[in-house]
Order: structure tokens, then sequence, then C-alpha cells
């Protein structure tokens, strides 16, 4: 009977447990116990989640300019659309190889594997966006046209 009480009276006073989290420009350091930590991050994720979307889709748009799509939380960025972004951006006016691009992407948050980089590029070569020179798997890509506005 005594080691059940004991047990119970560690069962109730555990380890706290120390998160510290960082998420866009906010940092956030959460003191609770272990078994509380699940939930407790959970709504400080959430909780920052809304006051992340206000600061990611308020913009100014200049004259001429075309106001940015407000992605919902479950949309899904397609690769082939960020590069397109880069090329109205006139991101290629300069030559750029898969590596750049993989890079410039990830640098803007997005992680997308080189296979699929690529796959996109070829079909904006195709679609005569962009030019593509060099030789296989030394490929450089710069923008065939400027973007229209």
């Amino acid at each position: 009977m005594l080691l059940n009480m004991m047990a119970n009276s560690m069962s109730n006073h555990q380890t706290p447990v120390k998160v510290h989290l960082k998420l866009g420009n906010w940092e956030v350091e959460i003191n609770c116990p272990q078994d509380q930590v699940r939930q407790v991050v959970e709504d400080v994720v959430v909780g920052l989640g809304k006051n992340l979307e206000l600061q990611t889709t308020e913009r100014v748009v200049t004259e001429g300019e075309s106001q940015p799509k407000k992605l919902g939380r479950d949309e899904h960025v397609i690769c082939r659309d960020l590069i397109e972004d880069l090329w109205r951006e006139e991101w290629f006016s300069e030559e750029r190889n898969l590596s750049e691009v993989h890079v410039e992407l990830s640098r803007r948050g997005y992680h997308y594997n080189k296979t699929s980089i690529s796959h996109s590029l070829a079909d904006l070569v195709r679609e005569n966006v962009l030019t593509r020179m060099g030789s296989m798997r030394n490929y450089r890509y710069i923008q065939k046209r400027p973007a229209v506005n």
C-alpha cells in the first residue's frame, strides 16, 4: 500500500518540461508538465498561426500590381506556380541552374525536391517561357520572354 501511495504521488509530480519554439518572427518558451506538452504546443502553434496568417497576407499593393492570392491553411502551393512567380519577378533574367532554383525556393520557405523542380522547369521550357542551355545534368535556365503585366 505504501508503494502504491508513493507511485501515485510521483505521477502527480511530473518533471516540468521546457520547450522553445520559433515560428516565423515569434519565439515562445513553454514550461509545463510532461503529460501536457503535446496539447500546450498545439494550442500555442494554432494561436500563433492566426497571427502569422495576418502577417503574411497583409501587403501594400502598388499600382498595376495584382493582389497576391491568400492561401488557406490546407491549400497546397504548386511548384510550377512558384517558378512562374520567379519568372514574373524576372529572377530568370540571369542564367540559373537547378540548384540555384532549389535554394531560392527553399529560402522562400518551399521545400520541393529537385526532381519536382526539374519537371516544372522542363514544362516551362516546352511552353517557351524559359530557355534551357547547356547539357544534361548541367542545364541553365533563362527567361525566353518577359512576363506580361
